[in-house]
């Protein structure tokens, strides 16, 4: 058998997805923006796509903008935002930023002349409300607060970010990265007063290469990508319209929300529950199980005294993949700036592997990683230096 439990990574396509991509090169391959009626019938299919996307977030169709991935979508929400802004002013970002987040931010705060400081979190990995209030002076422009932090699940407390911004400086816009959240956990842009949402299609079953930024109408964006002016000019260049395709079709066919709700927080369930009894000194890293903050599909755990890394290739070699944290860092080897944020110990730290569950597991697999993680544990702490 064989057990990817590494999702947020990236999931497999699904079938409809491959389905729509294939059939849109097939057939539907024209440029939407040409003239003659098969181009026609292409933007007639993106406009079902961003219907598709929009309705996910109860946003409107002229709000979706497709991009080729989550970290567009962030840095076009980050340097857009700040670009349309006159003077400077503050940017705040939560220490559980990606880095396609903490970054933009820094660079983009460079560009523009603004100061940029790092929002600390709790020991739980939770956004530190208190310091956050205090941080918030009249000149913060922007604040970014990702939905569910990609490492150890944590989804962050966007109502109350929304309220004490609303209190405390109005004027400033919010960002949500919501690579990990889309989907499976609840987001509405017509009820939470954020001003951009960024998603991305291939951690949500769909391809790699698309995804999209959602945008509250009325909001003032400075384009990153000049040219033909497609997408109200928000992002030219001739649209990927497979990827955007396979993209809705994953959307589509995604399980609603509360039913994969249930299958995600199942398997992760079984999966703390087998492993706290089996396995010494496990340890959950992030909010526990039942917390109403947990996202369900993120477990983010330590084996100490065996190290993250022996512990994934010996999972490997019997067919379980799992990852170490954001795969987009998983091969510097530095620590993990969340976990730091947390104040987790380094033993923690050097032993933490995550596992991240998709809505095409099924019991028997993580039954199965669940097997091989124990038996590799009792094997590898043996010859580990304590």
């Amino acid at each position: 058998m064989e057990a990817y439990l590494d999702n947020s990574a990236t999931t497999r396509p699904c079938p409809a997805a491959v389905e729509a991509m294939a059939e849109c090169m097939r057939g539907g391959f024209y440029n939407p923006s040409a003239l003659y009626g098969h181009a026609v019938e292409a933007e007639r299919a993106l406009y079902r796509a961003r219907v598709t996307v929009a309705a996910s977030v109860e946003a409107g169709e002229g709000n979706v903008v497709f991009t080729s991935g989550g970290t567009e979508s962030d840095n076009l929400a980050i340097f857009g935002t700040l670009g349309a802004l006159r003077g400077q002013g503050t940017v705040l970002y939560s220490a559980a930023e990606h880095p396609a987040v903490k970054n933009a931010c820094r660079e983009a705060a460079g560009q523009y002349g603004c100061d940029v400081a790092e929002i600390p979190l709790n020991a739980r990995g939770m956004l530190d409300l208190s310091a956050f209030e205090k941080m918030l002076t009249p000149q913060v422009r922007l604040i970014c607060v990702m939905q569910v932090c990609n490492e150890t699940g944590a989804v962050m407390p966007l109502k109350e970010v929304v309220a004490l911004r609303d209190a405390c400086v109005p004027l400033a816009a919010i960002h949500v990265d919501g690579v990990q959240g889309y989907l499976r956990v609840p987001f509405s842009m017509r009820a939470l007063g954020v001003q951009t949402y960024a998603i991305s299609a291939h951690k949500v079953h769909g391809p790699k290469g698309v995804g999209a930024l959602i945008v509250r109408e009325g909001l003032r964006l400075k384009p990153q990508m000049f040219g033909g002016g497609q997408q109200n000019n928000l992002r030219s260049g001739t649209e990927n319209t497979s990827g955007i395709a396979g993209f809705a079709a994953a959307v589509a066919q995604y399980l609603p929300l509360e039913a994969a709700q249930i299958k995600l927080g199942e398997m992760k369930r079984i999966a703390v529950e087998t492993l706290s009894a089996r396995v010494p000194g496990f340890q959950v890293l992030g909010p526990a199980l039942n917390d109403s903050d947990a996202a369900p599909h993120i477990l983010y755990a330590a084996f100490p005294p065996v190290r993250a890394e022996t512990m994934v290739h010996a999972l490997e070699a019997v067919g379980v993949m799992v990852g170490t944290g954001s795969a987009c860092s998983s091969k510097k080897s530095k620590r993990s700036d969340v976990l730091i944020a947390m104040g987790v110990p380094p033993k923690l730290m050097d032993s933490a592997v995550r596992l991240s569950f998709g809505v095409d597991n099924t019991v028997e697999e993580i039954r199965y990683a669940c097997d091989a993680i124990s038996s590799q544990y009792q094997l590898l702490a043996r010859f580990t230096r304590r």
